[in-house]
């Protein structure tokens, strides 16, 4: 009898902690939003371009889809209103991230990210993209702000022609980013020579690395670059205000960071998500900077090459065409099998990464040259989820 009732008891308690178990999944998943349609997704589906009438507008939803800073999605659209074959890109000056790029460099690479996926896109829909950078001329930097709402970046022209299928256009809808290990497999040579060939521009320099002496400079970099950043408080506001916690928030502003640009996706990004919401303590600066550091060690460690675009200069022009060269490696990389991730805060421009900025400069270029890409390269070991985009509709302008 003393058998049967412990065996009871044990039995219950079981039960209980089974029903207390199910109770905290369900408040986690429902306060994660885990029954919300993920709105901030839909751009990335193949045919949500086809719902929109105009080219232009068709185009710039697959442009939305590129690399850009922060994934602030600094992009604004004005169409022409007199010719229906023209549209110009502005640089948004509401979506800068000031604390990590004070000269707005990394926004203007961003530019050119879009640009390029422009371009992609338009062979495949039948349009050649004709580019004028700064056609109204280059931006007044002591009045950076007010001129990049009056100022575009780019002027771009359809011109109709047959559609011409590229191998690049498919891999537009894959994630651009690839913050996890790498393979250690190095690259052959044909493969390097295939990556390098990529770069057309004489004013832009693509350099790869993977021998031992590189591989050990460029990772100390990345590491001292991430453990700086990490303990800036003022750094840390800015990344905190943008971090998207639940299903919910990312509906709402479609932009920032997520847990999905951390390799998160699943349950466990449901339940992380609900810990978060409901526990926001557990994300603090501490932790969040301590997981930062880590993850950038472990990446660090497992990656096979480093890859840098370099220019002669640090123009506004020269800034939008590496993002352009930028977006051509990622979809070749990814066509050969690769993926990519920017280690990039020992190339930002704030008064506590000045001794690295400038010792990897003086190791890395000639004077008056400058890194606006440094990036890792290799055989991805985990697939990486899409992370949010706006509406494409919510880049138009329509004040203009």
């Amino acid at each position: 009898m003393k058998k049967r009732g412990i065996k009871k008891v044990v039995l219950m308690i079981l039960s209980g902690l089974a029903v207390l178990l199910i109770l905290t999944l369900v408040v986690l998943f429902a306060s994660s939003g885990i029954m919300k349609q993920p709105l901030y997704l839909q751009p990335w589906e193949r045919t949500y371009s086809e719902q929109f009438d105009d080219p232009r507008i068709r185009l710039a939803a697959h442009g939305l889809l590129a690399a850009n800073g922060h994934n602030m999605q600094p992009w604004k659209i004005r169409l022409d209103t007199k010719d229906s074959r023209v549209f110009y890109l502005y640089a948004d000056s509401d979506r800068l991230a000031k604390q990590v790029d004070p000269y707005a460099r990394q926004t203007m690479i961003s530019q050119g990210t879009f640009l390029e996926y422009v371009q992609v896109a338009g062979g495949e829909l039948g349009y050649k993209t004709v580019l004028e950078l700064f056609p109204d001329g280059n931006y007044d930097e002591q009045n950076l702000i007010e001129d990049m709402s009056i100022k575009p970046v780019a002027k771009v022209t359809l011109m109709k022609t047959s559609p011409q299928h590229s191998p690049l256009y498919s891999f537009i809808f894959s994630p651009d980013t690839n913050r996890g290990p790498y393979e250690n497999t190095p690259f052959t040579e044909e493969q390097l020579s295939q990556l390098a060939s990529i770069n057309n521009e004489d004013d832009l320099t693509l350099k790869i690395y993977q021998d031992k002496e590189n591989m050990e400079k460029l990772g100390n970099y990345a590491i001292k670059g991430a453990i700086i950043e990490s303990s800036i408080h003022r750094i840390n506001e800015e990344s905190a205000a943008i971090f998207r916690a639940n299903e919910y928030q990312k509906n709402k502003y479609r932009y920032g960071f997520s847990l999905e640009g951390q390799g998160t996706s699943g349950v466990m990004k449901h339940i992380m998500q609900g810990l978060i919401t409901i526990l926001p303590s557990i994300n603090s600066e501490k932790t969040t900077a301590d997981i930062f550091v880590k993850s950038t060690q472990t990446a660090i460690n497992h990656t096979p090459a480093y890859s840098m675009i370099i220019t002669k200069g640090n123009t506004r022009i020269e800034q939008v065409k590496s993002g352009m060269l930028y977006s051509r490696l990622v979809l070749n990389a990814h066509r050969l099998g690769f993926v990519m991730q920017p280690p990039s805060q020992v190339l930002e421009e704030y008064p506590e990464m000045k001794e690295q900025y400038s010792n990897i400069h003086r190791g890395y270029t000639n004077a008056g040259s400058t890194i606006q890409m440094f990036f890792r390269l290799g055989k991805p070991t985990q697939a990486f989820p899409q992370t949010m985009r706006r509406d494409v509709m919510d880049l138009m302008d329509t004040e203009y």
